[in-house]
């Protein structure tokens, strides 16, 4: 055994883990850590962002473009509060997130007396946003434990963890072990669910595949675009599923797709997703037999109706299938014509978006990061931004986090390697993250800010316009000068007034290498709730 402190001995486990980054941001219950990375700073980074909130989205960020868990790291109470809003998008969107949480000194925990940050129940509020939490009693068992919040992270389905870690713990002179990774077997098909699956699809002669966020990463990309071939079928990617499969093959199609497959689909096959309009309802896939995949048994309960329901891991399955299934006749020339009216139908009603979209997907390579928000170009983006390499889109998913995507986007550009990160805002999301500008100048993040500015919440206004009668509370905004704010960050800024600017703005930005801001002024747009959201009849 080796003689170290409780903050050594988290900073070995970390690293044995694989974690080359910390996003966090120290205090004084944190010292013990802090000092711990110190000595070990060849080998772990610690990145501070400026806002706590910002510890979570980078490490989220991180995670989805890498593959790779990210670490956060904050001080107990008000930190771990103002973590809340990324844990709660990592928990959402099933990122593996860990996150490192100051405690006040253990023997005060739940005692009630004030301690500096203490605040009543922080365990359970961490429960609330976490798969797994733990709060060690004794300093040795904090290698253990951060080896078991890894393994809950890479087996079943992957949300966030977090350790709790009181600094009396972190200071204490140990002699201890760190050990090794634990061992997390790979994910197998149950062979009975996919029988089951298979003999529904070898029926079929309109099979519809449907895929949500559960499907990601290279392989499953690669298997589940041969999977569509052999039964010539459509792939109706979710809003989360985007990045499951290329959007330029022949198979690919936006969700709202779905609304006109199902008229003639005879079975429904979705792979990781929840399968759930936002108003907790199943998706409608008229008289066509439906069957759900989903490593998490709480995604396939009520009020979702399968004929089939197997809980396993998406791409354990996609694999099973490709293997036991023949090429078969599926849609013919009816997926093109739908991908080919689809896109006509967007192109009309919301083409002055569309033409910022594809300024932003022709200055971007094929596995360059989109990271997307709740702006109106990121509505339209959900269903118009063509992603064509796995890893390369992030949205909140359910979680909707206003304002998560400056942030986020730094975590996915630390991880992003030689890859170009562009991230769309609007005025109203950025100033929950304009302080972090002076991360990406501090470490030289090269991320690349798109900033549409029209002065007011865009949805809460166009809502107040068309159902309120013009009632307009709260949803004008005052801007700072954006130009004059880049400048005293030390960021580049340019202003592009049309959708060619910004794509010769985001062309130069990636040849400087440089963070950079590209403000675009803009005024009303056509709404673009028809495309996401299905009329009642």
């Amino acid at each position: 055994m080796a003689k170290m402190t409780g903050g050594d001995a988290l900073t070995q486990a970390l690293i044995s883990e694989g974690t080359d980054t910390v996003f966090g941001i120290p205090g004084v219950q944190l010292d013990g850590l802090t000092d711990g990375m110190y000595r070990r700073q060849d080998e772990v980074h610690l990145m501070v962002p400026r806002h706590e909130q910002s510890t979570t989205y980078m490490a989220d960020g991180y995670h989805r473009v890498t593959g790779r868990p990210g670490v956060a790291m904050v001080v107990p109470g008000p930190g771990v509060l103002n973590a809340g809003a990324g844990m709660a998008t990592a928990y959402a969107c099933s990122s593996q997130v860990m996150l490192l949480a100051g405690t006040i000194p253990s023997t005060l925990v739940g005692s009630g007396l004030g301690a500096l940050h203490e605040i009543p129940k922080q365990s359970e509020t961490i429960e609330g946003l976490t798969k797994w939490t733990a709060r060690p009693t004794r300093a040795e068992e904090i290698p253990e434990l951060v080896h078991e919040g890894f393994r809950q992270m890479r087996t079943g389905r992957p949300r966030p963890v977090a350790l709790e870690l009181g600094p009396d713990l972190l200071h204490a002179e140990i002699d201890v072990e760190v050990g090794e990774p634990f061992a997390v077997e790979a994910p197998v098909a149950p062979e009975d669910g996919v029988a089951e699956i298979a003999a529904l699809l070898r029926a079929s002669r309109r099979p519809v595949i449907h895929v949500g966020g559960g499907v990601r990463g290279q392989r499953a990309f690669e298997l589940l675009s041969r999977l569509a071939e052999m039964l010539d079928a459509p792939v109706v990617m979710s809003e989360n599923g985007r990045g499951a499969i290329d959007a330029r093959d022949p198979h690919a199609l936006p969700a709202f797709s779905l609304w006109e497959l199902r008229e003639s689909a005879d079975a429904v096959v979705s792979f990781g997703s929840r399968f759930l309009t936002p108003f907790g309802q199943q998706l409608n896939v008229g008289e066509a037999r439906l069957a759900l995949v989903n490593v998490d048994p709480e995604d396939l309960r009520a009020p979702r109706r399968p004929d089939i329901s197997v809980n396993a891991d998406a791409t354990a399955v996609l694999a099973a299938l490709v293997e036991r299934l023949q090429p078969q006749e599926g849609w013919g020339a009816e997926i093109a014509r739908l991908r080919a009216e689809g896109e006509a139908r967007v192109r009309e009603q919301v083409a002055p978006q569309m033409a910022f979209v594809d300024a932003i997907r022709a200055a971007l390579p094929a596995d360059g990061i989109f990271v997307n928000e709740l702006t109106q170009i990121g509505y339209v983006s959900t269903y118009g931004f063509p992603v064509q390499a796995p890893r390369s889109y992030v949205w909140p998913g359910y979680q909707g986090t206003l304002g998560y995507a400056m942030p986020t986007a730094l975590g996915a550009a630390v991880g992003a390697g030689n890859r170009p990160v562009v991230v769309v805002t609007g005025d109203g999301g950025i100033g929950w993250s304009l302080q972090e500008f002076a991360t990406a100048k501090k470490y030289g993040i090269p991320l690349i800010t798109v900033l549409f500015e029209d002065s007011r919440f865009g949805n809460v206004w166009r809502i107040q316009r068309d159902t309120y009668g013009g009632r307009f509370i709260g949803s004008d905004l005052t801007n700072p000068d954006f130009e004059l704010l880049a400048m005293a960050f030390g960021i580049d800024f340019s202003l592009a007034q049309d959708a060619d600017a910004v794509q010769r703005a985001i062309g130069e930005a990636i040849l400087n290498g440089r963070p950079a801001v590209i403000k675009v002024p803009v005024d009303v747009f056509p709404s673009p709730w028809g495309f996401i959201h299905e009329r009642k009849h």
